[in-house]
Formats: structure tokens, sequence, C-alpha cells
């Protein structure tokens, strides 16, 4: 029997970065599982769209498809914009459509931020920081913030460093104010994180407010590592067994 197909959801961007990046990552998933089709799909401002990645899929023969959405916390987009597109895409075709749960925050992807935290560190020469920030996107729902505030303590933590929640819209503080804070407690090596999938408006803003603030070195979003691709296949396994019927999966028993 064929394996249900995949389709990373991401929300989309503008920035011909994000895009490339998605599908980066997507090329990871494929390369770790070749019996697999897995496909990139976007909610807004960049295609491919979901619907038009789900029309292929059907075209091609697909009857189930598990949905991992490629976000970080459970905010508006996975409460909202990700049932209706999965839903309007059941309502035009004959098929079964499961949504895992989001990316969300798991532990290997602290792996991921120190990475890339030292290569950004390594690229501006620093060797020594007294703090951290951890900016994420920001959200309307304080759950969601709660989220990332959570992470920049266990982050925090694994470095024995003070480490300030930064947000790039919606909710404050800013990086720019996160970065300030940490200064008027006399650190001066301060370091920002960014707890984002892919390069785009939002993280240039952070990078941005984080310099003029004083920082010394800003990390590159998480991109299309391994542990990203780990966790959306893991993500992918769940969601293929929630596709087996009951009566399918106790036939033997």
């Amino acid at each position: 029997m064929t394996a249900p197909a995949l389709i990373a959801l991401a929300h989309g961007s503008r920035d011909p970065r994000s895009a490339e990046t998605i599908h980066a990552l997507t090329e990871v998933v494929a390369c770790m599982r070749p019996d697999l089709r897995v496909e990139a799909a976007f909610l807004d401002l960049c295609g491919p769209t979901f619907d038009e990645v789900v029309d292929k899929l059907v075209r091609d023969g697909h009857d189930e498809i598990v949905v991992v959405p490629l976000l970080l916390v459970e905010a508006y987009h996975a409460k909202v914009d990700v049932p209706e597109v999965v839903e309007a895409a059941r309502t035009r075709h004959n098929v079964k459509i499961q949504v895992t749960k989001v990316l969300g925050l798991e532990t290997a992807f602290f792996n991921v931020l120190d990475r890339r935290l030292r290569e950004a560190l390594r690229v501006n020469r620093v060797r020594e920081v007294d703090a951290l920030v951890l900016a994420g996107a920001g959200s309307s729902d304080p759950l969601a913030n709660a989220v990332v505030a959570r992470a920049a303590r266990i982050w925090g933590a694994r470095h024995k460093l003070p480490t300030i929640a930064a947000f790039a819209a919606t909710a404050p503080p800013a990086a720019s104010e996160a970065v300030r804070a940490h200064r008027n407690d006399g650190r001066r090596h301060i370091a920002v994180g960014m707890l984002f999938l892919a390069p785009g408006a939002l993280p240039d803003r952070v990078r941005e407010l984080a310099f003029e603030a004083g920082a010394i070195a800003v990390a590159e979003p998480m991109g299309a590592a391994t542990e990203v691709a780990e966790v959306l296949l893991a993500r992918y396994a769940v969601g293929a067994v929630d596709l087996v019927p009951l009566e399918a999966m106790f036939a033997d028993l």
C-alpha cells in the first residue's frame, strides 16, 4: 500500500529566501524518506498554494495526505487558516487529509539555535557573550507568546546566561527593547537567537533593531536543519497512523 503523501505547509512570504528555505527543508525530508511523496505548500503570499498541491497529488492518484504545519507555535494560522484550507480541499476532493500538530518547540531545536548562534559569533568574531535574546514572531495569542518566553528561559538555562524573549510584531518587547534591557543591567556582550524557520521581513526587522540597540551578533533562522526535518517526519508518522481505521489496526489481533 502506498504511504500517504506529505505536505509541509508553511505560512508563506513575499521574500524569495523564505520559499527557498522551505523547499530546501522538504528536500532534506525527501532524502531521509525517499519512499514518500513530499511537497511544500504555502498558505499565503507565495506559491504553490495548498489547493494547487492537493490538486496535483489527487491527479497523481494520491487519496491520503498528511499535512504538517510548519509553525513553531499554536496561534491564529494553526487554529484558523490551516483548518480552513484543509476543509476546503476535503470538500473539493474525495481524499483523506490528516493535519498533525505544528512543529512546536522540540528539545532538538535548541541544538539548532546553538549552532546558528555559534555561526553568528564566529562571523562577527565575538569571543564573549554575557546575555541572550531569543526572538520569535509574536502573536495576539498570549499563550503562543508564553511558549516563546518559556523557550527563552530554557535556552538561557542551557548557557547559564540571562535571556529575554523578544517579538518581531504584535507583542512587546521588541528585539531592541530586550537588548537595551540587558544593557541597562550592565550587560555589554548581547547575542540574539532567531526562533524562525526561514528568512523574511520579520527576521530582518529583528536583526536591524537588535544591531541598532547594540547587539554584538544576531543568528540566522533555523533553516533546513536536519533536526527540523526529523521532527517534521515524526509529526508525519503520527498523522499517517491516524489515517488508518481502527478496524484495520486490530484486524489481525
